[in-house]
């Protein structure tokens, strides 16, 4: 099973300092139809009134911050993508490279060595990249899952899983030998907008134990499914004081919008029966309920008139018309 602990002061994004912002405007999402959120506020390199004036990088996308820190940011369109802050400037550096491979393809400007397709390992990370939206790279980067979510394609790629890579390959969801966790059947609020799954405390307790009054029941761990498709999915589970209830929040509502899930649904947990111990989302949608059966036809009378056979037809509506058959 992954895990992944979170630290308590990661949100979205890391916090950031009130520093003044040269943008303005509300959030915008670029293009049409894309989700990659340009945060109006990202946490900048801006020179202070009062303040020493802050050192610039050597690194392309890279500005730094008040508090030592380093920011990374891409710009798409003219507008800011803010990709998170990290506390080496090189790292800094790389997170941006991977989104500028994600962002410009081959037309893209690295501060390290371009990503080459001539290269097996260098086209296993591009295929990951490519089977994955802007947005989820972005969002990968923000919470530093990005490394964590490519090693586990890689192994589920050397493990003979499927010739493709990221979502292309074929899913081990089919492949593998796996155990039925538990069914949940969603609720309005779980499909609303609370962004959180409830999960039934007997099953909580059983399969995904946190110790109470821990760090990582308090601010949770990160839980990696792989659906039917093959598509990995990472939710924030954690266990909530003020409701009393084990929940699946971060991540959660783009899983309820990407399926479609609604109220009466299914959805299913399962667990790899191998030492990996991988675990395993699926939905199924609530049954359609049955209209009511048709009534059934009046069987046909017949009697015989002066040597000719009579058959009274059942009636559909009205009357029935009688239907002569001679011998």
């Amino acid at each position: 099973m992954e895990w992944s602990c979170i630290e308590d002061a990661m949100s979205d994004g890391e916090k950031r300092p009130e520093v003044p912002s040269p943008v303005a405007d509300p959030i915008r999402r670029m293009g049409s139809g894309a989700s990659v959120v340009l945060d109006p506020t990202p946490e900048v390199g801006v020179e202070a009134e009062s303040g020493p004036k802050l050192p610039s990088s050597r690194y392309k996308g890279v500005v730094p911050q008040p508090n030592g820190r380093w920011g990374a940011q891409i710009y798409e369109r003219h507008q800011r993508v803010w990709l998170g802050t990290f506390g080496d400037e090189a790292e800094a550096a790389r997170v941006y490279d991977v989104a500028a491979q994600r962002f410009r393809g081959r037309d893209a400007v690295t501060n390290f060595k371009s990503l080459s397709e001539s290269n097996d390992e260098d086209a296993m990370v591009l295929s990951f990249l490519a089977a994955h939206s802007k947005a989820e790279i972005v969002d990968m980067l923000r919470k530093h899952t990005y490394h964590d979510e490519l090693q586990q394609s890689k192994r589920f790629h050397a493990a003979g899983h499927g010739m493709g890579f990221g979502r292309r390959r074929t899913p081990s969801y089919y492949g593998s030998v796996r155990e039925l966790l538990f069914d949940k059947v969603v609720t309005p609020s779980d499909v609303g907008k609370l962004n959180r799954l409830v999960i039934p405390k007997q099953y909580a307790e059983k399969h995904f134990p946190l110790k109470a009054g821990t760090a990582a029941a308090c601010e949770g761990v990160l839980l990696n499914f792989e659906d039917a498709t093959g598509k990995m999915w990472r939710f924030r589970y954690s266990y909530w004081n003020s409701s009393q209830s084990y929940v699946l929040t971060k991540g959660w509502i783009r899983f309820v919008k990407e399926k479609s899930l609604k109220a009466g649904d299914t959805v299913s947990f399962w667990r790899s029966m191998g030492p990996e111990q991988h675990l395993f989302i699926d939905r199924k949608p609530r049954p359609e309920k049955t209209s009511c059966t048709a009534k059934r036809a009046r069987p046909a009378h017949a009697f015989r008139l002066f040597g000719v056979t009579i058959s009274e037809l059942p009636a559909s509506g009205g009357i029935g018309k009688p239907a002569e058959e001679k011998e």
